[in-house]
């Protein structure tokens, strides 16, 4: 396994929330791809940082020799590996609070997929229609078999079916952070594997769930020629089960705030003016054909609230009301909330980087804070796209 240097954040550790709602079945579940090793990072051992609002309070900052949790073939994870586990039993971060207002204050519907006639009141006449595609609307009022969407229109029941949005959402980073760690994308509740390529086993005594999240101690090639990472005690969990999120050296040509988007792990963190980050999670960028650009965009408009179309008569159509905290960066792509889906961590849209409504909305403020440019007086904030790796089928 290639040697890297682990520096883990000592902190009165934070109880983990369960997160993320049943998935609801929606198609175009790209799999996930191998991964690159993990960076090594470079705080220096004893470090003291200082705490920021809304943050985490690091104590202190330690290292440890990567060689006491290194994986020897044959042999069971070391005492000394294990201490440190007991050490560090979970990522030292925070989740935000969630955009309560946009969960609670709006009601989104899937309508179709077929064309949908829309009245001017319950069992009223027919005044437009909905093409046929992916369509959403937001629902403002509801009586006996019939919908009304924001737009006046109503809509019967039997042409729709609410969608609950997904409450997922990523955490507060502690200043001086440079550690990975990852969240569980499986929903199957497999076992974890005792050795790097070994079956999934009940004898792992863990079964990771979706969206948990885990320190990882150790990375080690399997010789299935996949990546796993030790996230315990004889417990290797497999690449595409998980998204890693490791810190991003600023690019050339950002300034400001700026988010960095790995196209590969699907993951956000954002960094603040002084390149610290201060803000992960999971993402959902283009499917192929529909690829988020990689490169360096400065974000040039924002919307609390923006509607969303697009090839009107195609076989791939969809018109979506009211998607919250859009802020566009590579012409009509955007970072914006989803209520669509809860398959944050996979490939999945048509271009632009799908986000849970309350990550969208902490990326949006976070935004707001950033210094103005003297031209127009809007945020001075950038989005980085990049891919660690490249992504291959299981």
């Amino acid at each position: 396994m290639r040697k890297f240097a682990f520096l883990m954040t000592l902190l009165g550790m934070m109880t983990l929330a369960m997160m993320g709602l049943p998935m609801s079945a929606q198609e175009g579940i790209t799999a996930f791809a191998t991964s690159t090793p993990l960076s090594e990072t470079t705080l220096p051992v004893g470090t003291i940082a200082t705490p920021t609002p809304n943050t985490p309070s690091i104590v202190s900052v330690q290292s440890y020799e990567p060689d006491e949790c290194r994986y020897a073939e044959g042999q069971r994870t070391s005492e000394a590996c294990i201490a440190i586990i007991n050490q560090f039993p979970e990522p030292n971060v925070e989740p935000i609070n969630i955009d309560g207002y946009t969960l609670t204050n709006y009601s989104f519907w899937r309508v179709g997929p077929n064309p949908v006639n829309v009245h001017n009141a319950p069992n009223g006449e027919v005044t437009s229609q909905i093409p046929q595609g992916f369509n959403f609307v937001n629902v403002t009022e509801e009586q006996e078999g019939w919908i009304k969407s924001e737009n006046g229109g109503w809509i019967a029941k039997t042409d729709a079916y609410y969608v609950k949005p997904s409450f997922f959402t990523g955490v507060r980073l502690p200043d001086g952070w440079n550690q990975p760690f990852a969240w569980v994308l499986d929903t199957t509740g497999i076992y974890a594997s005792t050795y790097p390529g070994g079956p999934s086993t009940s004898e792992s005594g863990l079964v990771p769930l979706h969206y948990e999240r885990y320190n990882i101690f150790a990375e080690e090639m399997g010789a299935d020629g996949w990546m796993y990472y030790m996230v315990g005690p004889d417990q290797w969990v497999k690449q595409i089960y998980m998204a890693v999120v490791k810190p991003t050296t600023r690019p050339e040509d950002v300034q400001g705030r700026w988010v960095a988007v790995d196209l590969y792990e699907q993951t956000l963190v954002a960094y603040n003016e002084q390149d610290q980050p201060a803000f992960a999670t999971l993402i959902s960028t283009g499917l192929p054909g529909t690829d988020t650009n990689e490169g360096v965009f400065p974000v040039w408009a924002r919307l609390a609230r923006d509607p969303m179309s697009g090839a009107t008569g195609a076989p791939n159509a969809y018109a979506l009301q009211n998607v919250p905290w859009v802020q566009y960066f590579d012409e009509s792509i955007s970072l914006h909330g989803t209520y669509w889906h809860d398959f944050f961590g996979y490939r999945r849209s048509r271009g632009c980087v799908n986000l849970s409504i309350s990550d969208a909305k902490w990326v949006y403020d976070f935004f707001e804070q950033a210094p103005k440019r003297a031209d127009d007086n809007q945020p001075d904030a950038f989005v980085y796209v990049h891919s660690t790796g490249d992504y291959r089928r299981p």
